[in-house]
């Protein structure tokens, strides 16, 4: 007997079938299907590909890059790499970002304002509003997301700053990692920043890499280049046609600034003249290559307060030698990048491919400021802002000027270099003057955006960062979808610019855009331009308004608000209804909100065992345990030999951290306070087993004092030292073992990670009660007692 099964054919009278509960298997089935393969007509589900021809596609995304900071955009830095690719693309010379990293990521990679998507500020924050939530949703496909249900071949490398810090440990759901928002591999780090030669916590698809030592030599961008060129060829080994997306997202130049000694020693000398004269020379070539009107004029050095620079010809010879210095290493890393790409585009090349591919070359926001007007070799203590910090607070370290853009240093360059960074602008990035937003652009594709005779390149239409995926879909023949797996999908904000890619003539496709970041505003419309330069706690009111004709002075010189009133009220009241419709509500103010995170996260204040063996603790988790408080450090001994060493516990590296550990039969605390070394002996320790104890107590002005205690006798102390809090300590808490960047660079020369070789049972960590200058109890007592009062 035979009984056969056709497409759309129910089997009656099943008593297996429960609607709704049980899907028919063979529902659907466009062939027949019967007992045996004899009887039955196979078919196959028809595979998604892109259409024939369609281009691969690389974003280059470079991070704190200024405008002027490459050879197409006025530098005197030599990219080779990038100069060729514009020499056959096109350069937006108007291409507008967010002021911020996390916020321009996510418009670029979604095509929607960065507010609707849920990054209104960094992903190192979590106040409890939707523009904060710092989460992409699953009706917001990613350009990887698209581009994969397409057929395309989807990698990233390098970091991503679009999961929140606090969800950054393998124990997160990784809901917001990069595989599961459309990329097939991913290498790189998942926080805004890192120390390029010993990376705080790479992560490799889903799983962060346990890694004790990285090989001499080592250097993150070469790492990250490495990753990207293996993925490619690795595809072109396995399909031959298939077209992929690569997502390439520099750590560089962001800080702390830091280059191979190759690199850097190409640029000695070149930055003596100074920032006023690197200006004046990138500015003359900008004009040149026709990016601004006849007529724009260079503005003065910023002279806002807070952000001023002052002449370069008055510094004395010390401050000019190590400012120099500092710009040295940031040229470096520029010239780095652009070997990184030549090597990627060497590779494209070699496959036959690169003139079918769209690069495109940009940095998610402007030059910035925050290495203060003397820069620094403490990036970490630079960058730490609280309200009540001492007298004795050192912002800076010494350190010898050939150390400098080494591993030893966490550097970053005073801001008269963001200011030349960002020529020929204002102010810089975290503000919405052009300084912060407007940034170099280049795409290249010769095959489908060859360039005309007599077409220079250059294109001075304004566009928009949102404008970036509607654009490179429509060059790939990729349509977006209404809808993604049944959930009907957001509309986008950007506007595909094909067409200003292919006719120098064309209209922009962006008219109006409006900016916000912490507070600061800006509203764009037609050549119009309405700006503020927010003071933290200031009323948000419209004596704030600052309005420009970018058309006739694209460099925001001449404030024509008095002029004209009206137009200042119309584009005031489009911000206002710009900001409800996007989610920017509300905005920053003196309440304190950025310090306050979700309820459960108390959770990670609690005491936490960790055993021999167990992967570096992420930062963010590890400081938890620690920040603006007393703790307990416990450190539980089987059996110590009188020839065992090595390090009993490390949290930190050489921004900030400290580390026990045991050499030549005594017991010692390392504590880095933000690159000063302390040292302290704690005596010899005896063979047998033991309870080393470190109680780090919080006392006034910011500071720990620690004991050393064995078996409950206190042996050794130190102290009181400056806490490390902000971003330090960057790297996490490790047991038995010293990772990557060492607390105390000396016993890294001696013994580099230095395992403990001793029978080692646990380290238990036991956090103590808030100081009473901790800024989330500042924040909460504060709210509960309005709250009282009302």
């Amino acid at each position: 007997m035979s009984d056969t099964i056709e497409s759309g054919h129910e089997r009656a009278g099943s008593a297996r079938d429960t609607a709704g509960r049980r899907r028919d298997p063979y529902a659907g089935f466009p062939g027949r299907v019967g007992r045996t393969f004899g009887e039955s007509v196979a078919a196959w589900p028809q595979r998604v590909r892109p259409r024939e021809g369609a281009p691969n596609i690389v974003v280059v995304l470079v991070d704190d890059l200024g405008y002027s900071d490459i050879g197409p955009f006025g530098s005197e830095v030599p990219t080779p790499t990038l100069d060729g690719l514009a020499e056959r693309g096109v350069k937006l010379a108007n291409y507008h970002t967010m002021p911020l990293c996390s916020p321009a990521r996510a418009a670029l990679l979604t095509g929607l304002n960065p507010h609707r998507v849920g990054y209104s500020f960094v992903a190192n924050a979590d106040p409890g509003f939707p523009g904060y939530g710092m989460e992409i949703a699953e009706d917001v496909p990613t350009l990887a997301q698209t581009l994969h249900d397409a057929g395309y071949a989807t990698y990233a490398v390098g970091k991503w700053h679009l999961t929140r810090d606090s969800a950054s440990s393998a124990a997160d759901s990784r809901a917001n990692w990069p595989l599961q928002k459309g990329f097939d591999q991913y290498y790189g780090v998942l926080e805004g920043l890192t120390s390029l030669f010993h990376p705080h916590q790479l992560v490799s698809d889903n799983s962060p890499l346990d890694i004790d030592e990285f090989p001499d030599g080592y250097y993150y961008t070469d790492d990250i280049t490495d990753r990207a060129i293996g993925m490619v060829k690795s595809l072109r080994a396995h399909d031959p046609d298939k077209p992929f997306f690569l997502y390439l997202a520099h750590n560089a130049v962001h800080g702390p600034l830091q280059a191979k000694p190759e690199d850097l020693e190409r640029h000695r000398g070149r930055y003596d003249g100074g920032w006023d004269e690197l200006r004046e020379q990138r500015f003359a070539r900008q004009l040149a290559a026709g990016h601004f009107p006849p007529g724009t004029e260079l503005p003065e050095r910023n002279a806002e307060a807070g952000y001023q620079v002052g002449p370069w010809s008055e510094l004395d010879e010390v401050q000019r030698k190590l400012y120099a210095r500092y710009m040295e290493v940031y040229a470096a890393m520029v010239d780095n990048v652009d070997q990184n790409l030549g090597r990627l585009t060497d590779v494209l090349a070699q496959l036959g491919e690169l003139d079918n591919t769209i690069v495109v070359f940009t940095s998610d926001n402007g030059g910035t400021g925050e290495g203060g007007a003397e820069g620094t070799r403490s990036y970490f203590s630079r960058f730490v802002h609280h309200p009540n910090l001492p007298a004795d607070w050192n912002p800076d370290v010494q350190r010898e000027i050939d150390l400098i853009g080494g591993p030893q240093s966490l550097v970053h360059y005073p801001r008269g270099w963001g200011m030349a960074s960002n020529t020929p602008f204002r102010l810089y990035k975290g503000q919405t003057y052009a300084g912060g937003v407007r940034v170099p652009f280049v795409l290249s594709w010769p095959a489908g955006l060859p360039r005309a005779d007599g077409d220079s390149g250059v294109r001075g239409q304004y566009q928009y960062v949102t404008d970036l995926l509607p654009t490179l879909l429509e060059l790939a023949g990729v349509p977006r979808p209404s809808e993604r797996r049944g959930v009907p999908l957001q509309e986008l904000d950007g506007v595909s610019f094909a067409e200003v890619l292919r006719a120098p003539g064309a209209p922009s496709t962006h008219p109006e855009q409006y900016c916000e970041m912490t507070g600061n505003r800006s509203y764009y419309r037609d050549g119009w331009k309405l700006v503020t330069l927010h003071r933290p706690g200031a009323p948000y009111d419209d004596g704030e308004w600052a309005l420009y004709d970018l058309r006739t002075d694209p460099t925001e010189i001449h404030d024509v608000s008095a002029e004209h009133p009206e137009l200042v009220k119309e584009l005031a009241a489009a911000w206002e209804d710009a900001a409800w419709r996007n989610g920017v509500f509300p905005l920053s103010d003196a309440s304190g909100a950025f310090v306050l995170r979700h309820p459960d996260e108390q959770a990670l204040r609690r005491p936490v065992t960790l055993l021999p063996g167990t992967p570096e603790l992420e930062r963010y988790r590890s400081s938890r345990l620690v920040a603006f408080r007393s703790f307990t450090v416990e450190v539980a001994l089987d059996a110590h030999a009188e020839a065992d060493r090595g390090v009993l516990v490390s949290h930190g590296d050489q921004g900030g951290g400290y580390s026990l550990y045991v050499e030549d039969g005594r017991l010692r605390l390392a504590y880095n306070q933000y690159g000063e070394l302390f040292e302290a002996d704690a005596g010899r320790l005896a063979a047998g087993a033991h309870l080393v104890t470190l109680e780090a107590t919080a006392v006034a002005d910011l500071k720990w004092e620690f004991e050393v205690r064995v078996d409950g006798a206190v042996t050794g102390a130190l102290g009181p030292v400056h806490q490390l809090i902000g971003m330090a300590p960057f790297q996490g808490i490790s047991v038995g073992v010293d990772r990557k960047s060492p607390v105390s660079w000396p016993l890294w020369e001696r013994h580099r990670s230095f395992r403990y070789s001793g029978a080692l049972r646990s380290v238990t960590y036991l956090p103590g009660p808030a100081a009473p200058y901790d800024p989330e109890t500042v924040v909460r007592a504060l709210r509960e007692a309005a709250a009282a009062f009302e």
